[in-house]
């Protein structure tokens, strides 16, 4: 049975919560989806994502959200993985860690694995282990339950995303990089049909640095002194793609896309205050 997902790039704050809210109903009627998975390793605050955003998300119709190194920023998401099914740290994670780093999906009859994966590269605070083997023990493990398997590879260098990609075309049927927070150009379908993109983007402010307050990073490369940087707002984007799958899990086709949403209300406007 054929399966269409959409997976939206990493969700970068307020913003980009609120831009999922905006453009829930576009992106269902653009492209009819089966599924829709995010990344939200930076949805709270710019790092990590809480326990009030996660269930919000799930609300406003995720059906699974997929993290990365931020995975234990917030020490609230950190407890309520076991609760959170939905939600995805990566697997490749010191056994024993809270929370799972897959899980299959379910609807309509329709059945598809999610995996979420970090990088080794670029991540000193994080010690993963090696994202190659993980996803050739889970592939194996989870085509005896269905076809269709989707990695989302949360890394930090565009050499790690694409040299997974290439490892594990055939064994998986997409693998969807996020981590830079810059949607690509690349979206393609590789030699044994599983289908790729380098970066999902981000799902927040373009109009930012990563999603967050452009004055602030500026001041903190002219000064060297770190800084906590504010969420964005400016020009709220939704971006990421449409994997169709067939029967056996083989991608058709891919898509990228970018849908304008909407600027978070003022405090004092009704929107606001149901947010």
């Amino acid at each position: 049975m054929a399966i269409t997902i959409v997976f939206l790039g990493e969700i970068v704050g307020k913003t980009g919560v609120f831009t999922v809210k905006s453009t829930m109903s576009e992106i269902r009627q653009r492209f009819n989806p089966d599924f829709v998975f995010a990344n939200a390793d930076s949805a709270t605050g710019g790092a990590g994502l809480g326990v009030q955003h996660a269930v919000y998300l799930r609300k406003l119709g995720l059906d699974g959200i997929t993290m990365g190194e931020a995975s234990y920023y917030k020490p609230d998401m950190t407890e309520f993985y076991p609760k959170a099914g939905w939600v995805l740290r990566p697997a490749n994670l010191p056994e024993g860690d809270p929370g799972r780093g897959w899980r299959v999906f379910q609807k309509d009859g329709k059945r598809i694995a999610v995996i979420a994966l970090l990088g080794q590269s670029g991540f000193a605070r994080v010690h993963a282990d090696n994202p190659f083997l993980a996803v050739d023990q889970l592939s194996r493990f989870l085509h005896r339950d269905t076809a269709c398997i989707v990695v989302n590879f949360h890394a930090a260098t565009t050499a790690e995303k694409l040299s997974l990609a290439r490892h594990a075309d055939g064994k998986v049927s997409a693998i969807l990089g996020t981590g830079g927070k810059v949607l690509t150009a690349d979206a393609r379908i590789l030699q044994k049909r599983a289908a790729a993109i380098t970066d999902l983007g981000r799902t927040g402010s373009i109009l930012s640095v990563g999603g967050l307050d452009p004055e602030a990073k500026v001041r903190e490369f002219l000064t060297g002194v770190p800084v906590w940087s504010r969420d964005a707002s400016a020009q709220p984007e939704a971006q990421g793609v449409c994997v169709q799958f067939d029967d056996d899990g083989l991608a058709l086709s891919i898509e990228s896309f970018r849908i304008g949403g909407k600027e978070i209300p003022d405090e004092g406007s009704s929107d606001s205050k149901r947010d």
